[in-house]
């Protein structure tokens, strides 16, 4: 009747972020069922991969370990179903926030300074280095889990350790306090850009999830120019990891107006306190036509 097929709607998991995915994946469930599209949920802590022998296509709505670092898309590959979102080796290097600076750095695309963590390292040094405050991060996690904002001289080792219990892979960056921003990309449309303006400190865990009081403005407030370059380039910071379908680009400013790119989601969340839904209605797209716009796009490598 929709012209999908049998559709398995992939939430839950078992990363970190596994409460947030299965309200990403009840929602676009929702809106799937709600068009009359034949699909299924499909939760990969409960069931064997095999079990998607039979479905026509994949949703992924899962997020972090399994579900958006090329993972699963390789699972998928080798069934030869087609799924939403970039593909293995995008879904990999977008995962690894290490790697994707390299590849931007390679690229020439603004980036905030950085320093790759371990456990022999100069730490007082790097703190020179970057300056104050900073954020240290697990290279390979998501929603801001394991995130320590470094504002005092001598914070930084402890800061690692943490960030150490999620990943052995440790980054520290330099703060850029100019306003934190996103765009989503959706086929080969850029949406508006959104400017986060978080009560708390910074865009933690508990702002981008738990609190009412964070601000998100759409239109950003940037001049028109200004706002159609940095989407420009944000769709080629998406393009130089190999991303596809749909994902979001989040950056951030200087007290000057610089733009540094930050990190590239391949698999966003679609709750109601989302960032892509946020920005594709703004761009004239409701939640149902977003979802189905984005299962429209799945394809294999």
């Amino acid at each position: 009747m929709s012209g999908f097929g049998k559709v398995a709607v992939l939430f839950g998991g078992t990363s970190a972020e596994r409460e947030v995915s299965l309200n990403s994946g009840g929602r676009v469930l929702a809106a799937l069922l709600g068009q009359g599209v034949d699909a299924h949920p499909f939760d990969p802590a409960d069931q064997p991969l095999d079990a998607l022998k039979g479905y026509d296509r994949a949703f992924i709505a899962l997020h972090g370990r399994h579900g958006e670092d090329g993972t699963i898309q390789g699972a998928l590959e080798v069934m030869h179903i087609p799924y939403t979102g970039s593909g293995v080796l995008a879904s990999a290097l977008a995962m690894d926030k290490f790697r994707t600076k390299l590849m931007w750095q390679a690229a020439g695309l603004p980036i905030p300074d950085y320093a790759v963590l371990e456990a022999d390292s100069d730490f007082s040094a790097i703190e020179a280095r970057l300056g104050l405050p900073l954020f240290v991060k697990p290279a390979r996690e998501g929603s801001s889990i394991g995130v320590t904002k470094v504002k005092q001289p001598g914070e930084l080792k402890a800061a690692y350790l943490e960030a150490a219990r999620h990943d052995p892979l440790v980054i520290a960056e330099q703060g850029v306090l100019g306003g934190e921003y996103t765009v989503g990309i959706v086929g080969d449309e850029v949406l508006p850009i959104i400017k986060i303006e978080p009560a708390t400190e910074w865009y933690d865990y508990e702002a981008k999830y738990n609190r009412d009081d964070t601000r998100y403005l759409c239109p950003c407030g940037l001049p028109e120019s200004r706002e159609l370059a940095i989407r420009k380039q944000a769709l080629e910071a998406f393009r130089v990891l190999g991303g596809r379908g749909w994902g979001r680009v989040d950056f951030l400013m200087d007290a000057d107006g610089n733009h540094y790119f930050l990190e590239v989601n391949t698999a966003p969340g679609m709750t109601d306190h989302s960032l892509v839904p946020m920005g594709a209605r703004v761009a004239g797209m409701d939640y149902p036509s977003l979802v189905r716009r984005v299962l429209e796009l799945a394809t294999n490598d």
